[in-house]
């Protein structure tokens, strides 16, 4: 009985952590499963055909190398809308955001010109001229255009107020707060948006592997409901004023009172089903050169006109330099305008691809059903019985989930029933298989222990243990860099380049590490290093700037070495400069990689500000600068503060240190005359006392080694371009270094 209690017990646990994985759905389980429903639509992909109403005018390469560079003028865009409406386009849709003036008008070439007699009478010539965008408007007035808005999560002054196009009807529950809200649009400009037919949104909502599965119908600015532009596109080509949305506890739409969201939008006379957001799972065909009609070739006169009767008409770009793509289930990079097209032909053809309500709790029970009849036949099957009766399931599982989505457009996960079934299965033969080596050791010793060399292997190998992730500590952070490595590596071949690299790695190494540091990796001819991790270090500043100086002297003898060397040889010796930056802050530290690997290593704003430092030394002309946290855990040492900077990626200042010396060095009669005659700069340049801090700068610079001596010529040359500032203007010391 104990022996059945026990095997139970085993089973049932990881069936209900499985069981709860598919309640949860957590991140990780839900991009496995879209995977394998990407993998389904590679399989099937939709069909195209010529007949289908949609195709795309293509600002391409070939048009811009043809019409020239983007943005085109406005009027050449209307120029497109007119030509597109004459041949009877349903619709022209935007996937463009009109949202500035165009800068090539008539009414604005004179005010980029400098004052004078030449802008006057450009401007006297032109002013009888028509505005490109008011061109362009009357261009849009005339036609079923659709521009393109850009919704963001911005913070206006005042919610911006969208022309309304069109009608809303609803049934059931009010349908906005399930629709994704914005609070700030980027929209055309006014007399382009009134001119317009219709505006429609062109956000995406990708998935968090960035790929476009689900697109949708309509989004939320502020209280305003925002069509997107597939959904407006198709609208106006059908003529329809009104869209109609139904809700839960819609008639026939039964909620039961719970208010569960959107399930179906029509617009016109096509109605399609949603999820509880308003959007749909596209399914997605690939891409089709077909479905391009190249913009040159409507100015050219060379389109078909069967290609843009009656059809709705979305203009866009492929050219790569706009960049405007996007990823879906089969095409790693598409165009994001196809994807608006295929949103379309998706809704038109009355395509169906849908996770509906009731998949997540049918998977639940197949799952539960599953991993009890595995665990029921077990015992008896054995481990290949088992395994067989288990993998025929769960193949029968994947092959009725394959027919789901083929013949029924519906999406069921096998994933989570199998991985039900595999849990069981192996948690099971373990208790079965330990069950029986105790069985065997008490009767061969009850006093032994043995360990099958199979349970060895497997845990050797079971991916579970190599854990990933880290713990939050403070870290003092270091990166070196060699300065003019190119030069450097210029004059070698690759051995040579590598033999010198060793050799200058090699005591830098050994240098962090005689220190407790913790070399994290070589990047190229840089190397990251940190300390108190994984080992306790209360004197992690302290040793880190250890590291820097001796770091610094062995540079000197390296130097040294190779002048000899090349004196021998009668060749320039190579003079090998470093830069080093020292960070003291909190990091997240620990495995980062995959299960597969992984390394040690830290993360974190104060790895970032590290880096920063290394390169802003080449700014300052010294070879260390390190943050006032680690300065104040190791002030001792011979400090000079530099500057308070914002480096870049960071909006937070900081003070920054430089070393120029140990403990010892700091308590001597040169250090203390070099920081006085530094703090009289430092002082009198935040004072805005410059000609003072000038003259302060050409104290200390007598006074400095020559490390540091480039950091006074900076301070000096700050102060001469300061020297004619009034007494009186704002001062603001901090300095903002614009490159890493």
């Amino acid at each position: 009985m104990r022996r059945h209690s026990a095997y139970a017990a085993i089973v049932t646990l990881p069936l209900v952590i499985v069981l709860g994985l598919i309640w949860l759905q957590p991140a990780s389980f839900s991009r496995l499963r879209n995977n394998l429903f990407d993998f389904y639509q590679r399989l099937d992909p939709r069909p195209w055909s010529p007949d289908l109403p949609v195709r795309i005018l293509d600002i391409d390469d070939a048009s811009l190398a043809r019409l020239g560079q983007w943005p085109w003028p406005r009027n050449r865009m209307a120029e497109l809308v007119t030509r597109l409406a004459g041949a009877g386009a349903a619709s022209i849709g935007f996937d463009i955001a009109f949202s500035e003036a165009d800068r090539t008008s008539p009414d604005t070439l004179a005010a980029d010109l400098p004052e004078g007699p030449v802008r006057d009478q450009v401007a006297a010539a032109l002013g009888g001229l028509p505005s490109h965008d008011d061109q362009f408007a009357a261009a849009i007035a005339a036609a079923p255009v659709v521009l393109g808005v850009v919704l963001t999560p911005g913070r206006p002054a005042a919610l911006p107020e969208l022309p309304r196009k069109f009608g809303i009807a609803t049934a059931g529950d009010d349908p906005l707060p399930f629709l994704p809200g914005f609070t700030d649009a980027v929209v055309p400009l006014p007399g382009l948006a009134k001119a317009a037919s219709g505006l429609g949104a062109l956000n995406w909502l990708p998935d968090g592997d960035q790929i476009v599965r689900q697109v949708p119908l309509f989004l939320r600015l502020g209280d305003q409901l925002v069509p997107g532009l597939a959904a407006e596109s198709l609208r106006v080509a059908q003529g329809a004023s009104t869209y109609v949305i139904r809700s839960s506890n819609a008639s026939g739409d039964e909620g039961f009172g719970a208010s569960t969201g959107i399930s179906a939008v029509r617009i016109g006379a096509i109605e399609t089903p949603t999820d509880r957001f308003g959007d749909v799972r596209i399914r997605v065909g690939g891409t089709e050169p077909r479905r391009f009609l190249p913009a040159w070739k409507l100015f050219s006169g060379e389109l078909p006109a069967d290609e843009i009767a009656g059809r709705i008409i979305l203009v866009g770009s492929s050219a790569a330099g706009l960049l405007d793509l996007r990823a879906t289930p089969i095409d790693a990079s598409v165009a994001g305008v196809e994807v608006q097209a295929q949103t379309i032909e998706h809704l038109v053809t009355n395509a169906r691809l849908a996770r509906p309500d009731w998949a997540t709790g049918a998977e639940i029970v197949v799952a539960a059903l599953l991993g009890l009849l595995i665990a029921l036949v077990l015992p008896s099957a054995g481990a290949f019985g088992g395994a067989l009766i288990g993998g025929i399931v769960v193949a029968a599982l994947c092959a009725a989930s394959w027919w789901a989505f083929r013949e029924g457009h519906v999406l069921l996960d096998p994933v989570g029933p199998g991985l039900a079934a595999s849990a069981v299965y192996l948690a099971g033969t373990i208790q079965l298989y330990s069950a029986e080596q105790r069985q065997k050791r008490w009767v061969r010793d009850a006093f032994g222990r043995f360990v099958s060399p199979a349970v060895i292997e497997q845990l050797a190998t079971d991916p579970g243990r190599l854990v990933l992730g880290g713990e939050i500590r403070t870290l003092t952070v270091m990166f070196s860099d060699v300065r003019s490595f190119t030069s450097i590596s210029e004059r070698m071949d690759a051995q040579a380049l590598t033999r010198f690299m060793n050799r200058y790695l090699s005591p830098m190494t050994d240098i962090v590490l005689e220190r407790r540091g913790t070399l994290d990796k070589y990047i190229g001819d840089a190397i990251m290093a940190f300390w108190n991790a994984p080992l306790d270090d209360r004197d992690h500043a302290r040793h880190a700037t250890g590291a820097a100086l001796a770091m610094l002297g062995e540079l000197e003898v390296l130097n040294a070495t190779l002048r000899r060397e090349a004196a021998a040889i009668g060749e320039t010796a190579i003079e090998v400069r470093i830069g080093i930056g020292l960070a003291t802050g909190d990091c997240c530290v620990g495995n980062f990689g995959s299960v597969k690997r992984f390394d040690y290593s830290a993360l974190g704003d104060t790895v970032n500000l590290a880096s920063r430092l290394e390169g802003a030394t080449k700014f300052y002309g010294v070879v260390l600068l390190a943050t006032d946290a680690t300065h104040d855990l190791a002030p001792d040492l011979a400090w000079l503060e530099v500057d308070t900077t914002r480096v870049k990626g960071r909006s937070q200042p900081v003070r920054i240190f430089t070393l120029v010396g140990d403990a010892a060095f700091a308590a001597t009669p040169a250090y203390r005359d070099l920081a006085e005659a530094h703090g009289a700069m430092l002082g009198a340049y935040r004072a805005a006392r410059f000609e003072e801090a000038a003259a302060s700068a050409e104290r200390a610079h007598a006074l400095a080694p020559g490390s540091i001596g480039k950091l006074y010529d900076v301070y000096h040359e700050r102060c001469r371009a300061q020297a004619g500032r009034p007494a009186d203007a704002a001062w603001d010391y901090v300095t903002t270094l614009l490159e890493k």
